[in-house]
């Protein structure tokens, strides 16, 4: 397969080693690549009742997502207005209101301002100017999504040409198979979401995966933002265990789907750090969120649809296992890229047509941080850190 082309025709080349492990760059991306995009923090199953609430943070932002008296769901950021305390962390209920556990302000689940611990000790305050700052909210899929942007582009009509590919599972209905996750990987945040872009390793770096799927990149597609590969199950049993019972269980527990969908493994590349990978009996989302340079944290999450049967407990038992393999297999080659990086022998190589998707989230980091592309940081960005392979 020939490697992708640039506009003049030579083949386009992997970003230089330094912008995986430049805190300017980490910065820069968070400011300008991450913030304005739309997240998910949670699926509407996490927030039944009026008061139900999800803390997400992105960097120093955090975000309060709750439902309101009236169903709707709502995100503010989560700082209170009088001195800037967290209000609420991880998962919970607000018994009728957003209370700040530093002196108590409450807020109402709109927003506004509902009450101030010896309100005589603030003469003359505006309480309609001190509400909760809103934050940007829409629900796909079921998935509630959060955008710091001042107005970010509606989610629906970038989706709209793949949500077909959706409608089957029916993600709306599904419930949490277990509480959100968080791994902590010592790579750089681009390095993990290059790795997910690309399928191109997966012959050699995750056996099992290949032994039991066909590669996705063998059927693949994009539309501006998302990119989505398919991996169909092997006739031919696999001589592993879980893999082989997998194979056997799939099609006859998982009889809702229609009979292509029970054998198709489908990933969806959402730029600029979102994965949604969707299974026949199960599926999950993660996102790669940096930690600084040169780090990355990875937030996860599996949902399914109800179903008390011993057989589907065992067949996502058995997907999990599987799963869990590739992602070890995928932690140890991200590292391996992180520290090639920092050889000092290192010169941007030349990129695969399977690694398409990959220079589709390069292009969207150029247009964004335009320094991206020198081959040594600029001078403003300051010095990056030492090149160092040990």
């Amino acid at each position: 397969m020939t490697t992708a082309p640039t506009a003049a025709g030579r083949p386009r080349l992997a970003l230089p080693a330094w912008v995986y492990n430049h805190p300017e760059m980490t910065r820069l991306e968070t400011e300008r690549v991450l913030r304005p995009s739309w997240q998910i923090a949670c699926h509407v199953s996490s927030l039944p009742a009026s008061g139900d609430y999800v803390a997400f943070d992105l960097g120093a932002d955090s975000v309060l997502v709750l439902r309101d008296r009236d169903g709707a769901i709502r995100a503010f950021h989560n700082v209170c207005r009088h001195r800037g305390a967290r209000l609420v962390d991880g998962t919970g209920h607000c018994p009728g209101a957003v209370t700040c556990p530093y002196h108590g302000w409450s807020y109402r689940f709109d927003g506004s301002l509902r009450a101030i611990p010896g309100a005589e000790t603030f003469p003359g305050l505006d309480r309609g100017a001190h509400a909760l700052k809103p934050v940007h909210v829409e629900v796909l899929l079921g998935f509630v999504f959060i955008s710091f942007a001042d107005a970010p582009a509606p989610l629906a009509p970038q989706w709209a040409p793949i949500l077909d590919e959706f409608a089957p599972y029916r993600i709306e209905e599904m419930v949490p198979l277990g509480p959100v996750g968080y791994e902590d990987w010592e790579v750089d945040w681009k390095v993990a979401m290059d790795n997910y872009l690309e399928s191109y390793h997966v012959p050699i770096g995750h056996p099992g995966l290949y032994r039991l799927c066909t590669p996705d990149y063998e059927d693949q597609r994009g539309i501006p933002g998302i990119a989505r590969g398919t991996g169909w199950l092997r006739d031919a049993p696999s001589p592993r265990w879980s893999e082989r019972m997998y194979q056997q269980l799939v099609s006859r527990v998982v009889t809702d789907l229609p009979e292509p969908n029970r054998r198709a493994w489908r990933s969806y590349s959402v730029l600029p750090n979102l994965g949604i990978d969707v299974y026949p009996e199960q599926i999950d989302f993660f996102q790669i969120l940096p930690r600084g340079p040169g780090r990355c944290q990875i937030r996860y999450a599996l949902f399914g649809l109800p179903d008390a049967r011993r057989e589907m407990r065992v067949l996502r038992a058995l997907g999990q296992r599987i799963n869990a393999a590739v992602n070890e297999e995928d932690r140890a080659l991200c590292l391996r890229v992180q520290r090639g990086l920092a050889s000092p022998s290192y010169t941007p190589g030349p990129l695969s047509a399977i690694e398409t998707w990959m220079g589709e989230f390069h292009d969207l980091l150029e247009s964004r941080i335009p320094e991206l592309r020198l081959a040594q940081p600029p001078s403003h960005f300051g010095p990056a850190p030492a090149r160092d392979a040990a």
